[in-house]
């Protein structure tokens, strides 16, 4: 319990720091440079310092979220995480002003102020328009993609198999029971042979969020609905959540597998995400122990919340990694720049060693509801049969 204390703490004092710092130099851009009058200039300097109160807000809020009601959470979310949106476009765009003011150097103390003024009117405008942009991109219902899969080891009466991914969902303050309700409509639709949650379903207690998701009890599928965690739900009340997801038929798997089309099929297997051993005794990643007992010549299919998982899945020869938890980088370019600096597969397929690993951009979102450049999406493989 002290851990996870001094880990919060140490991320509010994060979250603090950071957003000083930047809403310095936002303040000092917008405002300083710009050598705003008097009234003007005190109003700037109100509005900064209350769009930078609400992201630390915002954090305790997040840190918050299984004991602070939605409906009094929702319009904070909204508020802190549509601004750290904004600031996602605001701050590349004065970076880029400073350069220019940089390399063209104006001695003439009006036209400095006339440049900043400027730039901090180009800069403001152009966040708005891709923040907007953004913002109605966040909202479109998810896109199904398709894609055709050989996995070596499964049966030829198995070619045509439909497995569907549906990821990062995320439901929380900003995301409700309507997205899933969508969700669960198109992917009935696809008439799945099997369905694979791969994490990140909430952002909440199940006291909360519990209904919201009911109407995942809807999906149907042959062979059933299967769910790994993700980070988020270690933030949400794991056990909670562990214990209600069933209850909606859905079947989790935890460092294991599951025989799934017979002798011609192949074995699903699901671990935990990697976060779980930080936060509860016992859980936690641990391939091999979701390996023991099956048989190493039938088809295999790993899901796993986290795409780096793929280099211990290559070793042990996994056909199919089907993962998450980058949302494609979500905001492009600043998110997708983020996310590669810390692992090289961010979106798509991949082909690592005898692995193909897919990394769907989620059907959701997190944090400032927005993406530019991806698109939330439903995943549909269809199955083939290959000799080995």
């Amino acid at each position: 319990m002290l851990d996870v204390v001094l880990r919060a703490a140490a991320f509010l004092v994060g979250a603090v720091a950071t957003t000083a710092v930047v809403h310095s130099y936002v303040y000092r851009r917008l405002v300083c440079d710009a050598d705003l009058p008097p009234l003007w200039r005190k109003r700037g300097r109100v509005a900064i310092v209350t769009v930078a109160a609400l992201l630390p807000t915002g954090m305790l809020g997040l840190l918050c979220m299984r004991e602070v009601p939605r409906w009094g959470a929702a319009p904070l979310m909204w508020c802190a995480f549509g601004w750290v949106g904004l600031l996602l476009f605001l701050l590349p765009l004065l970076l880029v002003g400073d350069v220019v003011r940089v390399a063209t150097r104006p001695a003439n103390p009006e036209r400095r102020r006339v440049m900043a003024r400027v730039i901090g009117l180009v800069g403001g405008a152009a966040t708005l328009v891709l923040g907007g942009g953004a913002a109605a991109c966040a909202q479109l219902p998810p896109i199904v993609r398709r894609f055709r899969i050989p996995l070596r080891g499964m049966g030829a009466g198995m070619s045509g198999y439909k497995l569907v991914q549906i990821s990062d969902i995320h439901v929380s303050a900003t995301i409700g029971r309507g997205l899933v309700e969508s969700l669960v409509a198109s992917v009935n639709a696809l008439e799945p042979d099997l369905v694979a949650i791969t994490g990140d379903l909430v952002d909440g207690s199940v006291k909360e969020l519990g209904p919201l998701v009911e109407p995942l009890t809807r999906l149907r599928a042959r062979d059933g609905v299967y769910f790994v965690t993700g980070n988020h739900e270690y933030l949400s009340g794991v056990a909670e959540w562990l214990a209600f997801l069933p209850t909606l038929g859905i079947r989790v798997l935890r460092n294991e597998h599951a025989r799934v089309g017979g002798d011609e099929g192949f074995d699903l297997i699901g671990i935990d995400d990697q976060s779980g051993s930080s936060w509860v005794t016992g859980h936690g990643a641990d391939l091999s122990a979701a390996l023991h007992g099956r048989d190493a010549a039938r088809a295999s299919i790993l899901l796993a919340h986290r795409p780096d998982d793929v280099l211990e899945a290559a070793r042990y020869g996994i056909g199919l990694q089907l993962s998450g938890h980058t949302h494609g980088g979500q905001i492009a370019p600043i998110g997708w720049a983020l996310e590669r600096i810390r692992q090289p597969h961010v979106f798509g397929l991949y082909e690592v060693g005898a692995t193909t690993l897919y990394v769907t951009s989620g059907a959701g979102y997190w944090g400032p509801p927005m993406r530019l450049g991806t698109r939330a999406e439903i995943v549909l493989f269809e199955l083939v049969a290959v000799d080995a």
